[in-house]
Formats: C-alpha cells, sequence, structure tokens
C-alpha cells in the first residue's frame, strides 16, 4: 500500500509525509477490520482501498486549497471523504456527518487511531443539523450517491459566503449538473467548475463537480427529507 499510495500522491503532485502513509495504513487495517462485521465499504483489499478510496479521495487535493479551512464531509460513510483528505492535510479543521449511529461509532474510533482528537463526528441527517452548523464551513463535500440538486440543497446552507461545494461524481455527470443549476440559484451558489481525473494506477474517471456560494441560503432550506424527496429543487 505505501508504494502506491507514494506513486500515486507524485501522481497528482500531492506532497505526503511518512506520518500520513502510516495514518493511511492504520485507517486501512481498521476499515478492514470492522468491514468484516459492518457493512462500511464493498471496496476491499489494501490495492483497491488505496486506489479506489484513498487516492481518489485526496485527488481533491490538487483542485482546490484545503489549507487551515473548515470542512464538513455531508454523508461520510467509512469516512471519505472527509478523512483520506483529514491525512494528507493536517491543518484541515474536519466534521464528519453521518445518519448511522454505528457509522458514527466507528469513525470515532477510527479518529481516536489516528490521533485526531480535534475532528468531530456528528450522527445527524443533513437537513436535521444542529443550527450553529448553518453557515460555518469553508467547504462541504460528498462522495454520497443523491443526485445534485438534492445534495445540494443538503450541503450549501453549511457553508459560508464565499465557501465552496464539491460534489463527487461519475465522469458524465454533465446533464445532472445541468439539472442542479435551479437548484444552486435558489440556494444562493453559481457552479465554478467541473473537474474530471482519472484515479493514478487505475482506468477508472471521476468529476468533481465544484460548486461557489455567492449569497446566503434561505433560511427554509434544508427542508424536511420528505419535501426534499418529494419535491426536489
Amino acid at each position: 500500500m505505501e508504494e502506491i499510495l507514494k506513486k500515486g500522491f507524485a501522481q497528482l503532485g500531492v506532497d505526503i509525509s511518512e506520518r500520513a502513509l502510516e495514518q493511511y495504513m492504520s485507517y486501512y487495517e481498521y476499515l478492514a477490520e470492522r468491514n468484516k462485521v459492518m457493512n462500511l465499504t464493498a471496496i476491499i483489499g489494501a490495492e483497491d482501498v488505496a486506489r479506489l478510496h484513498f487516492l481518489d479521495c485526496a485527488a481533491l487535493l490538487g483542485m482546490y486549497d484545503f489549507k487551515a479551512k473548515r470542512l464538513i464531509d455531508v454523508g461520510t460513510g467509512a469516512g471519505f471523504p472527509g478523512l483520506p483528505l483529514r491525512i494528507a492535510e493536517p491543518s484541515l479543521e474536519l466534521t464528519l456527518l453521518d445518519s448511522l449511529n454505528k457509522r458514527v461509532d466507528f469513525l470515532r474510533e477510527t479518529c481516536a487511531k489516528l490521533g485526531f482528537e480535534d475532528v468531530t463526528c456528528i450522527h445527524a441527517r443533513a437537513e436535521e443539523t444542529p443550527a450553529e452548523l448553518r453557515g460555518a464551513y469553508d467547504i462541504a463535500v460528498s462522495r454520497a450517491v443523491a443526485r445534485l440538486n438534492t445534495l445540494c440543497e443538503l450541503c450549501l446552507p453549511f457553508l459560508k459566503v464565499g465557501g465552496v461545494f464539491i460534489a463527487m461524481k461519475g465522469p458524465e455527470c454533465a446533464q445532472e449538473v445541468s439539472e442542479a443549476r435551479g437548484a444552486m440559484h435558489i440556494l444562493g451558489a453559481e457552479l465554478r467548475n467541473t473537474i474530471k481525473y482519472t484515479i493514478p494506477g487505475t482506468d477508472v474517471s471521476h468529476a468533481a463537480v465544484i460548486i461557489e456560494k455567492v449569497k446566503p441560503t434561505h433560511p427554509m432550506y434544508p427542508r424536511k427529507w420528505a419535501q426534499i424527496k418529494k419535491r426536489p429543487l
């Protein structure tokens, strides 16, 4: 795994420390152990986790400045992309948000093993999170499978004006981005860029959709989940 990560980070043009390499290995070992009794990831094995989880997430570091930023990972699951980003960029102030309590327990245990005492792990749905988190972050990220218009409603309210939402998507996401433009406008945001990339050491291509918050989101958003599902923006 170490050589895969070293080569991958070099290909991404991102510096990686020996300490970070050790933390990636610790993360993988605990993920593999807990995945035997929990449904954390369908991607297994050191090589695949290194490439399809760690390097895929770390690719975002070449697309935006994460240094000393406050970031929330919405629907983080087993910690992706938030934890790989924090390992590579230790100055990141990270919040991990997930709706399933057993996953949040796993995240807290993982953070303890990695020495990340300052990472905040929250068990909540994005549309039901505490009001003090609204407008509190420089960056929101999501690797969730929801459509982009729905993700915009869930993620954009967390951002400060001038902050960005980075949605990790498949390479053929142009129609989905186009469908979400109305939601962006309603929620006070504009599309900045869509960056396609290939995960180092693979032929797997993904896209990062970068959306900038240009004005405050109206307090009525996000709505209740039943409303979001019934009438997507």
